[in-house]
């Protein structure tokens, strides 16, 4: 999820319409060239790497007449193969929480409230609860797989601030790792990793200064975190230890050629590759992990018009299916693709 500037902390009755209105903001138009093409044989290799055809499975939502858009986010498979999506912009009483079908296309609302923004949705290993990031209040909510027993999980500041939490990873003790987009001043670094024991009680930044931290993920052995910095399009790697409560190192990995398009969240898979989205381009960048260029998710074509990005991704673990979040004006939706490799716990979103 993506927020260009800064925005003075909404109570929560304003929190929704605040937050649409930043992201309206970010509405980006490209053109298509007309270059003719040249004979087979004498093209470069792309510099994009290979092409990984998504396919669409479905079409989840449409603009909200409250908020003037959607935003779907958050992609994660419960146990029995559904796939959990937020509704960042979903007005007041509208599904915020939805479950698609990943076979038929199917959905249906799964939770709802007056007053969040969900940017993310995880599935913790230690309850198997549902985790949202409830980027208006600050707020980590849990709930029930079927949307009951809502819980507030974690509120209030964090080293002297409430945060402006986006994604979320788990490690395997149910440790929270989260990307805090604080401050989303233009031109400036205030972002922050924030580090939520399993249990709720404690809390401390992992890594500040950066800039506008939107992806967080693992690598496949939890040795370090991915960190996609939307203002730089860089991805920056967190070396953490033992006890993964300390960043030991922490460096610019990957510099993402992304012209118009902006990096969003990050995913990973078993071999390590990464798969980063792109907010102003519905596709993603696939890297290895030491930064090179594999291939691009794209959507067909002629689907194209009407989405302009591509949020976020869920690999199933164990399988060779992808899940890729896709919005636009036309809509919200749910594309399909085969990754490079299988998935694993952490590759099923973040």
């Amino acid at each position: 999820m993506t927020l260009p500037t800064r925005m003075p902390r909404p109570r929560a009755s304003r929190a929704l319409p605040a937050l649409a209105a930043a992201l309206g903001l970010l509405a980006l138009s490209t053109g298509c060239g007309t270059e003719r093409a040249a004979p087979a044989d004498a093209r470069p290799a792309s510099p994009e790497g290979r092409t990984l055809h998504a396919t669409r499975i479905a079409h989840v939502t449409d603009a909200h007449q409250a908020t003037g858009m959607t935003l779907l986010e958050g992609p994660v498979l419960n146990r029995a193969g559904d796939l959990y999506v937020v509704d960042v912009t979903a007005p007041p009483g509208a599904p915020k929480l939805l479950s698609v079908d990943v076979e038929t296309g199917a959905h249906k609302g799964v939770y709802t409230d007056r007053t969040s923004a969900f940017t993310s949705a995880q599935i913790s290993p230690r309850d198997g609860r549902v985790y949202l990031t409830d980027y208006g209040s600050g707020r980590i909510v849990s709930l029930a797989q079927d949307g009951s027993d809502p819980r507030v999980f974690f509120s209030g500041e964090v080293d002297g601030s409430v945060m402006n939490p986006d994604d979320i990873v788990f490690d395997d003790d149910g440790n929270l790792y989260i990307s805090d987009l604080q401050g989303m001043r233009t031109g400036e670094a205030e972002g922050r990793v924030v580090r939520i024991d399993r249990d709720g009680r404690g809390s401390s930044v992992l890594a500040d200064g950066l800039a506008h931290p939107n992806g967080v993920m693992f690598d496949p052995g939890l040795r370090g975190l991915w960190i996609s910095e939307l203002a730089t399009d860089t991805v920056s790697y967190l070396l953490l230890d033992a006890d993964r409560t300390t960043v030991k190192s922490r460096h610019e990995a990957i510099h993402v050629d992304g012209g118009l398009a902006q990096t969003d969240s990050i995913g990973v898979d078993a071999e390590g590759n990464l798969y980063q989205a792109l907010h102003g381009r519905p596709a993603m960048a696939v890297f290895s992990e030491y930064g090179a260029r594999l291939g691009t998710v794209e959507i067909p074509a002629k689907e194209a018009k009407g989405l302009e990005s591509a949020t976020n991704v869920a690999i199933a673990p164990g399988g060779r299916k992808a899940y890729m979040t896709v919005s636009g004006p036309s809509g919200g939706y749910v594309y399909a693709f085969t990754p490079l490799a299988k998935g694993i716990r952490l590759s099923n979103g973040g």
